[in-house]
């Protein structure tokens, strides 16, 4: 069953900030250091956190690389930084630092929370939305090839935008598997199905909650656990050897993972998925490793947070990439580390109080590790780059992981 949502409105931090000095981040209580190649950003000793350390990193030539993101969101003033003079967008010089990592990974899973009907629909940025079809080709060229589309906004309109979003992922070459959103019954019922390096994989999308009644039973694939475990077990009689499950599930800008998210999640294991990737906080939750009833191993992304965006929280602009290994011997899935970044925008200390969202300016991602405070402070929040890369740490491995930043170079950008 969905429950209906509420968006909430923008919220905002005032900015009290001492500059930093330098462009190299020193990563101090909570957070480390970058280090060379071979060495991993450490925790603070006083934490109770785990000290990070890189997990086991799959040798084997065959070994299959993921890289995950959380949403993707083609916001008012996201839409402003792409579109050209001549109407047409482009997106990807707003996320260009981290395209190399996707271009050498061989699954890219992003996450479209959104409608991409294109402007014959209107274009709409918040609190509905609904993106040009250029936001799907851009994300497509930029790499992604597993995509959740099921969310809390996909019936933000009627099926009409569905069907023309659908149909756009589906014009996109080079995808894996797209799942979330469906044209017709059929398409909902389905599981979607790919083979990389010989393992073969089953993916399946999910959303909890929609901010409307969906108009029919088909437009969004709306989690059960009746329709979970009917199409799980069609996965395995296809052959499918690893499972990924995607879930639109949790409270908006929050880190802390509800009870409703810990009994989906176990139910998952339990019926034998490999891999959850959970969104729809915008901001980082825990990772968690579960035992299903048949003593497998269910790794779990409780949520992803953001990737391209302008919110405002300043946990909803630091997220980072989670990059994970597959052994297509035993199926063990490795997680290698997780590569920190910060959205930027720019917008005046006026703007940020009346809430004149439309005004942010500058947007790009940039490496966590190349930000300034300057960069910060011009988004009119307070905060810094140490206390966010602490944040992230913590978050992270808040459930027994070990899991460390990663400086670009260790990522292999």
């Amino acid at each position: 069953m969905y429950t209906i949502q509420k968006q909430p409105g923008f919220w905002q931090r005032r900015r009290n900030q001492v500059l930093i000095a330098g462009i190299a981040l020193i990563f101090a209580a909570g957070a480390g250091t970058y280090l060379s190649r071979d060495q991993a950003i450490k925790p603070a000793v006083s934490s109770n956190v785990a000290k990070p350390k890189p997990h086991q990193i799959t040798k084997r030539d065959d070994a299959i690389s993921m890289v995950l993101t959380g949403d993707w969101i083609a916001h008012d003033s996201v839409n402003a930084a792409a579109q050209n003079s001549d109407g047409t967008y482009n997106y990807l010089p707003l996320v260009e630092p981290l395209a190399p990592l996707f271009k050498k990974t061989d699954i890219r899973f992003c996450n479209d929370p959104i409608l991409n009907g294109g402007k014959a629909l209107g274009i709409s940025g918040y609190p509905k939305f609904n993106s040009p079809t250029e936001f799907v080709t851009d994300m497509g060229k930029y790499g992604c090839n597993l995509v959740n589309t099921a969310s809390n906004h996909s019936f933000d309109f009627t099926q009409a935008n569905i069907d023309t979003s659908v149909a756009a992922w589906a014009a996109v070459p080079t995808t894996l598997a797209v799942a979330g959103q469906n044209r017709n019954q059929a398409e909902h019922d389905a599981v979607h199905m790919f083979t990389t390096k010989g393992l073969k994989f089953a993916f399946l999308a999910y959303t909890t909650y929609s901010n409307a009644a969906p108009q029919n039973s088909y437009g969004v694939s709306v989690y059960s656990p009746a329709l979970a475990a009917q199409q799980i077990q069609a996965a395995k009689a296809q052959g499918a050897q690893i499972i990924i499950v995607s879930m639109r599930w949790g409270v908006e800008y929050s880190s802390q993972v509800t009870a409703a998210q810990e009994k989906a999640a176990q139910y998952l294991s339990d019926q034998g998925v490999n891999l959850v990737l959970g969104h729809g906080p915008h901001v980082l939750q825990p990772v968690q490793d579960l035992t299903g009833a048949a003593s497998n191993k269910t790794l779990v992304w409780y949520s992803l947070g953001n990737y391209l965006n302008t919110q405002i929280p300043p946990e909803t602009l630091f997220n980072g990439v989670a990059l994970l290994k597959i052994n297509p011997a035993t199926r063990a899935i490795s997680i290698t580390g997780y590569l920190p970044f910060h959205m930027q925008y720019e917008w005046t200390a006026a703007q940020a109080k009346a809430e004149n969202t439309n005004a942010r300016t500058k947007v790009k991602l940039e490496l966590l590790e190349k930000t300034t405070q300057a960069a910060i402070d011009a988004q009119q929040i307070n905060t810094t780059a140490k206390d966010q890369a602490a944040r992230l740490v913590k978050t992270l491995n808040e459930r027994g992981q070990q899991i460390p930043l990663l400086s670009s170079e260790q990522a292999g950008l």
